[in-house]
Order: C-alpha cells, then structure tokens, then sequence
C-alpha cells in the first residue's frame, strides 16, 4: 500500500475512535438493528442503503457463511425494501474478490432485449422520430429480461456456501411481517403517484387506500413472500421458465392498466422464449492503475469501469495532491468530460458491438486525452478520440443518463478475505411502473437504457444488453484489498465512484468523508450537475472562474463501500443523509470509547 495511503487510513481510523462513531451498539435494547452510517469492527462487514438488508447480511456472516452469501441474502431483503431501485424484476453486476484464490470475477445480469426487438424500435413510425421518454418508460416496450434471481442463484452456487433456498428465508420473513414505511419509501410512491395509479396491481399493492402508506405505518407484501417461497422450493427455472415467466410475459404484452386512464401505455415484444433463453455472463473484470493501486471493476456492457479508469489514467498525469482544491477540481471535471465522450460514442454490449477496451485504457491513449486539458474548461460536448491506435497497448445522447434513474449498491465482505460489491437496479424510480400482478415486484425499464438512434454502439437490437453505468469497484494495494465501494445514480455513478477515489488517494480523505462530502458531475454536457452543498463551496466559485458551468440538483449516488484498515479491522461505511441515509454494519464492533 502507498504509504500517504497507509498513513491516511490509519488517521481516519484514530479519529473515528476518538470522535465514538463506533460506540452505538448494532442493535438497540429492542432487538431492532440501529441504522447507523459507518460501523468499526472485525469478522466482517455490510453497507446497504437499507438497515434492514444490512442485518440480513451480518446476520449470515454470523452464522459463518461468506460474503456471496451475506449479499444474496441483503440482495433479496432490498427487493422487498428497497423496491421502488432494485428487485427480481431487474438486473445488475456483481463483482466477486475470492480471497482463497486471489481472483477477482464479475458476474453480468444484464437485462437482454427480446429477440423481437430491431434497431428502430423506439422509433415512432408515425413521425420517423423517437418516441417521447416518458412514454417508454411506462410500457412494456422499456422491460427487459430481467437477470437479478439468476445472478443471486449463480453467485450463491459458484462462489456462496450456503443452500440459495435459505438466502432468502430472511427477505420471506419481512415481506410476510412486514416492516415499518420509511420517508423515503412514502416519498418514492409519492413520486410515482401518476403512474402507480394507472396499473391495477400497482395500485393494489401500494395505494391500497388510494395514497401512499404513511410514514410509521406497517407495510406487507405477501405476494412477493408468496413468489420468493416458490422460488425457494422450485429453484429459479419457476421464474425463467414456469408460472412466474407467464405472468411476467403477461404483464409485458398486456399492461394491467385501469380502465379509463389517458396514458398511451404500449404493450412490449418480450415472449417466452426470451426468459428461457437468459442466462447471466461470467466476464473478466476491468483494470487499470492509479497511484500505485489496483482498481478492478466491470466491464462492457457497463461503461463503468471503463470510464471511470481511463479517467483515473487522466488525472495520473497530474499532481492532485499538490494543487489548490479548485485546479484539481477543475481536472477531475474536464477528465471526466473527455472520458464521457469516448464513453458515449464506443460503449455498449460486447456480444454484439466491437468495444475497443484496450485502447480506452491504455496509458498512452490517456496521455493523448490529457493533452486537451487547458487552463479553463471545454466546451461540451467535446468530441470522442481515436482509441483504436492503442488497442494493442498496455492496459492498465445517453440513455441512462436521465435524471430520476434508481439503483442500489451493496458492499460486503467476510472474515476470510471475500469481498462483494455489487450494484443492482429496476432503472427508474419505479421501473416501468407496473407490478407483475399477484407475484408483488415491479419490472423494469431498462432498455430506455438503449440509444434510440439505430447505428450507435448503443442502438436497440435482439437479445443484446444495453450500455450501463453501473460501476461496483475493488481497489487493492501490493495484491490486497484496500477498498470496495460502488453507488447508485444513473449516468452520475461513474462521476460518484471516480470522486470518491480522488477525494480518498489525492486529498487524504477517510471513506465516511468522502462519502459525506458534496458531488459535481460531468457526462460531457454543457453544465455540470452539483448538489447545493458543493455549490456553496470556496472552489464552485473558483470553477466558475475558470469557465466551468453549473446546475443543481438536490442529490448525487447514494455511495456504500467498505475500506480494509491496519490490524484486520473493517470501517464499513454509507450515506449519512442521501436518499434517507444509509445503514453500515460490522460482525464484532470495536468497543466504546
């Protein structure tokens, strides 16, 4: 590990000793865990944006099974909590550090097109343009196959040790008792008011009195218990190929909408035999170095760890540390702004498109990208570059980029090395809005994802998997693990994950502060979005002076990660405010102080 690195970590462990954040207990007088953002400890840890999800996962880790396990088992608590971001009706990826073998693997569950699906199927034949947005996120046209109860089966079969059935005992348990509605929860149906209403079974199961629960209020979900049992007891082929898969090509083909309504809410391609034919992709992870570490995270069809690596390779030329906070501000946006562009025009499935990964995170394409780095910002969109020459070199309009896009981010790790970070999503909040009727979750929108422009790299088409953001991350140091974290936010997940780095390895920052502190993005747009809190900072100030350009927005991610600390202990960290704050936990607390 560096050693500016080492001394870092080691600080931000003092100070969180000395200031008591570890004191609170895990579990309150009552049995009921206790939502805290970042726990200290050893035996293992958990961050989820949900307390629930993360006591299911210390839980496990307790009971002696590993990460994989542990985050199988928050996984399927998020889809009950947390529904409205994540769920069995979308997809995500994981990426897996096995500790015994000193590899790291990447599980993709992508959602896929139906094999109906051309080029121009989001082209409205009627104006030759695209249909309107908002209009494909709230049909079946926007729902693709979903991969999340596959990833979790395989996960758990590959790489878990316990029997996938009893990883979902836990999440059986809340959606048939139930749990108490949160704010963020009443606000999330609040905000899909319109839409919710439109579909029976949607509004069934969550306006069941014409408005949303009530914040304090008890809330169940007996059919989502009802269809995880099944699952337990059939195995996931009950989903891809059974009751479930009918009903889920039933609710695509024939929107369950409310008689009356005035919504165009147009019906999907998916068919049977396109969840019969899914099937999740092992891929090897993506790397590149920064700073003397090693960043592994996922590969096409998400631009994460593409993007976020070659503007890592960026700013490598430059000495953040030593720059005023606005001049190396002012790089990690104009880096950013030019890994986007590349992003945007080469990034899409791999199974389909030729992605020239190499040559976007080989060091020299980097250097030829940070030459266009000048004193004050570009004008975007700025234009892509020509990775092709570095293919063979050393590696080291956006769909998702929509405001209002929901995800999750789940970070585990166990006792004996393993780590799990892993990103998960329905894409909007809400995913397309409509309840698989009597099985309790929502499918998602995810090929809105897609460009809807035939010809792109990303442009719709059969079976293929649309361009990603989602960035799950591992950092190590001399070959062991230093750091995993990961966020949810769209197109604004490459723009967290690439923050938090820079603010831990360039300007000394522990996990929690990094995590905590205010965010801007840039996707090679003409503004960049910051939160008001960066805004109000001495160096938005100082940006604006250099020509950057700003518009605001209330929050950015909603980030969870896990760092390794000298003497084998876990500081397991999450939002302490953002989308409700998050929830961390560790096996064995450090005592009070």
């Amino acid at each position: 590990m560096p050693r500016r690195l080492t001394a870092r970590l080691i600080a931000a462990l003092a100070i969180a000793l000395a200031s008591g954040i570890v004191a609170a207990p895990v579990y309150a007088k009552s049995g009921e865990p206790v939502k805290q953002p970042v726990a200290i400890g050893t035996g293992g840890a958990v961050a989820s944006v949900n307390v629930l999800a993360t006591a299911a996962g210390i839980r496990v880790l307790r009971q002696g099974g590993n990460a994989v396990d542990a985050a199988v088992a928050a996984a399927a608590v998020l889809g009950v909590a947390e529904p409205f971001s994540s769920g069995i009706g979308g997809g995500g990826f994981m990426v897996i550090y096995d500790a015994r073998h000193h590899r790291v693997s990447t599980i993709d569950s992508r959602e896929t097109a139906p094999e109906a699906f051309r080029a121009d199927v989001f082209i409205d034949p009627a104006t030759g343009k695209p249909i309107p947005f908002p209009e494909l996120v709230t049909s079946g046209l926007g729902v693709g196959v979903p991969g999340t109860l596959q990833a979790w089966k395989v996960a758990a079969s590959r790489f878990g040790t316990r029997p996938f059935a009893s990883l979902l005992k836990p999440a059986i348990q809340i959606a048939d008792e139930g749990f108490v509605v949160n704010p963020t929860f009443n606000l999330q149906i609040n905000q899909n008011l319109s839409r919710f209403q439109d579909f029976s079974s949607t509004r069934a199961l969550y306006l069941p009195s014409g408005a949303a629960p009530a914040v304090g209020s008890l809330f169940r979900n007996p059919d989502l218990a009802n269809t995880y049992r099944l699952i337990a007891r059939q195995g996931t082929d009950v989903f891809y190929e059974g009751p479930i898969a009918q009903n889920i090509v039933d609710t695509v083909q024939h929107p369950p909408t409310v008689p009356g309504i005035t919504r165009n809410v147009r019906p999907g391609l998916m068919n049977r035999d396109d969840l019969e034919d899914y099937n999740v992709v092992l891929r090897e992870p993506v790397a590149t170095t920064y700073r003397g570490l090693s960043i592994y995270g996922m590969g096409p069809p998400s631009s994460g760890g593409s993007t976020v690596g070659e503007s890592l390779n960026i700013l490598e030329g430059f000495n953040m540390h030593d720059l005023s906070r606005a001049q190396a501000l002012h790089r990690y946006l104009e880096a950013s702004r030019l890994a986007f562009a590349d992003r945007n025009a080469y990034l899409g499935d791999p199974d389909v498109v030729d992605v020239p990964l190499a040559g976007l995170l080989s060091k020299q394409f980097a250097a030829q990208r940070r030459a266009l780095i000048g004193p004050t910002a570009a004008t975007s969109p700025v234009a892509p570059g020509n990775p092709y020459p570095f293919q063979h070199a050393a590696s080291g309009s956006n769909g998702e980029s929509r405001e209002g896009v929901s995800t999750t981010h789940l970070t585990v790790a166990d006792r004996w090395g393993n780590i799990v970070s892993y990103t998960f999503t329905i894409e909007q909040i809400g995913g397309s809005g409509m309840v698989v009727p009597g099985r309790g979750f929502l499918l998602n929108n995810e090929l809105t994802d897609f460009d809807p422009t035939p010809g792109l790299a990303n442009s719709p088409g059969p079976g293929k998997r649309p361009r990603s953001s989602m960035s799950p991350s591992i950092v190590f140091s001399g070959g062991r693990p230093v750091l995993a974290l990961g966020s949810p936010g769209g197109s604004t997940i490459i723009t967290t994950v690439l923050q938090l780095l820079i603010d831990q390895v360039d300007f000394g920052m522990s996990l929690p502060d990094a995590i905590a502190a205010p965010r801007a993005s840039q996707r090679n747009t003409a503004l960049t979005t910051a939160e008001p809190a960066f805004l109000a900072t001495p160096e938005a100030a100082g940006l604006q002076a250099l020509g950057q350009k700003f518009t605001s927005t209330d929050e950015i991610g909603a980030a969870t990660g896990i760092a390794f600390l000298p003497g084998g202990l876990f500081q397991a960290a999450a939002e302490p405010v953002r989308r409700g704050g998050g929830s961390a936990m560790v096996v064995k607390p450090v005592k009070g102080s």
